[in-house]
């Protein structure tokens, strides 16, 4: 029974928390005084050595949450951009469309190939080999089977909540993966990625899938390799589609083909 109140607690704390960060984050507000502390002492102690510039007032710009052991990362983002660049990187395509990806991911993947990159909100950015293109997910401006190397990173799990400026849609996410198989061309590679685990909406932030449902929403598709991050973080290779079926948010990394000779 404690343990199960416990539960509780801890699950409503957790509610509470996500009502409040958007607006201020309860963790950060209660760290500020101590770590405020801190960061007048280091003033202090940096005016008075030998050759320390004058600093004025209005210069101050106080960084006081980065004084950690080791640099902080997300694990899905950091694991899943280098897993997609270096598969991207292998099959070598002359024209890699991208859609709605994180946009550094889409600048890194200018290095070595031409990049057409697809958003409701389009990446305005002056690269080489790169042209953004606004577009909607549900409506590709390409046509059947035409785009040979195509990537959609942590994008599908937020179609139709709104959370981009994007219709309220319940199929959002079923309706996007009918849509990349659609312009997928014959032998083509599609290189998604999204949260999975046990079912659920968390709105307005993203859905969380089962490993099986995504395999449902492309089964025009062939599926090449199932790997991703488990709720710890831990980034795992070449995994049965089972292996993170229970999780509460792991982050699944799919690469499909559509076969040459398939439909």
């Amino acid at each position: 029974m404690h343990k199960k109140m416990r539960m509780r607690v801890k699950q409503s704390l957790y509610f509470l928390y996500r009502l409040m960060s958007p607006i201020i984050n309860p963790y950060q507000l209660s760290m500020s005084i101590p770590r405020y502390g801190g960061y007048v002492g280091d003033l202090m102690k940096y005016s008075r050595l030998n050759g320390a510039e004058p600093i004025k007032i209005s210069d101050l710009y106080p960084c006081i949450h980065e004084k950690s052991p080791t640099s902080s990362f997300d694990s899905h983002y950091f694991y899943l951009d280098i897993w997609a660049a270096q598969r991207i990187m292998e099959n070598k395509p002359e024209l890699h469309v991208d859609v709605g990806s994180k946009v550094d991911f889409v600048g890194f993947l200018t290095c070595f190939t031409d990049v057409i990159s697809i958003d409701i909100r389009p990446l305005m950015a002056n690269l080489d080999n790169f042209e953004p293109l606004s577009g909607d997910i549900l409506a590709l401006p390409f046509g059947d089977g035409t785009v040979q190397s195509l990537s959609c990173l942590h994008v599908a799990e937020h179609i139709g909540l709104g959370r981009y400026g994007d219709s309220l849609n319940p199929k959002g996410t079923e309706m996007a993966a009918k849509e990349l198989s659609r312009v997928l061309a014959k032998d083509g590679n599609l290189f998604l990625a999204l949260p999975v685990g046990r079912p659920k909406v968390c709105f307005n932030a993203h859905r969380i899938h089962s490993p099986h449902q995504i395999l449902k929403y492309f089964d025009d598709l062939e599926l090449v390799e199932f790997s991703g991050v488990d709720d710890a973080g831990v980034y795992k290779r070449d995994l049965q589609i089972s292996d993170l079926e229970n999780s509460n948010y792991a982050c699944g990394f799919f690469w499909f083909k559509k076969e040459q000779y398939g439909r």
